[in-house]
């Protein structure tokens, strides 16, 4: 490996979505040295947490339409029946629901779980709860993609908490889409909800880690062999 690949592979990239934000804190930074050493190396610090929360990691996902792949980072906390969000049109019947909660040390590029067309987007205004409280499914500020895929309908849901009160989506209506690909991002703390089929197998528990776009959820059908990826 050559120094520039060494140098390359050291350094994390960083969404573009976070560079004002960035920008801000070393701005203030800046300011905060000219009256107080102290008060620099606070910002400083604060300064790289910026950075490392935007951070846009490549990942290696597997290339297989059998699988639902996490689209958060973070830890599972709800794995389930449970009805959609009525504003994607899903009807009133119960799919299964894995949730991913991601605190603010979480990578917050969100990925798509599945391949597909995206047949609809919602957004819905809404209260800024706890985004670990069940409740927060329903209640919370949501952004949600409807995802026709090989398997049926996946519905990938943006949900903001606590501390978190932008939810940025980059997809669109009537785009194709691969597992894995950037959708958007949750500034400063959130969730995602993966509704799928009930005929899909959970592979995740509870207070488990997911990686986003490489941490397999769910799957459909058998007989699963070693899968394509692509890095990204």
């Amino acid at each position: 490996m050559s120094l520039g690949d060494t140098i390359k592979n050291a350094f994390v990239p960083v969404n573009r979505e976070g560079y004002p934000f960035i920008a801000g804190f070393a701005v203030v930074t800046l300011l905060l040295g000219l009256f107080s050493t102290s008060l620099f190396w606070i910002g400083a610090i604060l300064t790289a947490w910026c950075a490392y929360f935007f951070r846009d990691p490549v990942r290696v996902t597997p290339l297989d339409d059998r699988l639902v792949i996490s689209p958060a980072d973070g830890v599972v906390s709800a794995v389930g029946p449970a009805v959609p969000p009525r504003e994607l049109g899903l009807g009133s019947g119960e799919m299964t629901r894995v949730s991913v909660f991601m605190n603010v040390f979480s990578c917050h590029v969100n990925r798509s779980p599945v391949r597909g067309k995206i047949t609809r987007i919602e957004h819905r205004p809404g209260k800024f709860l706890n985004a670990e409280l069940d409740k927060a499914s329903q209640e919370n500020e949501r952004n949600g993609l409807v995802i026709e895929s090989p398997n049926g309908v996946v519905a990938c849901v943006q949900i903001a908490g606590l501390v978190a009160r932008r939810i940025v989506c980059w997809a669109e209506t009537g785009g194709n889409i691969g597992a894995g690909e950037r959708i958007g991002l949750i500034r400063f703390g959130s969730r995602l909800d993966v509704f799928m089929p009930t005929d899909a197998t959970v592979k995740v528990a509870v207070g488990q880690t997911a990686v986003a776009g490489e941490t397999v959820m769910a799957e459909f059908g058998g007989g699963a062999v070693t899968p394509l990826v692509r890095i990204d």
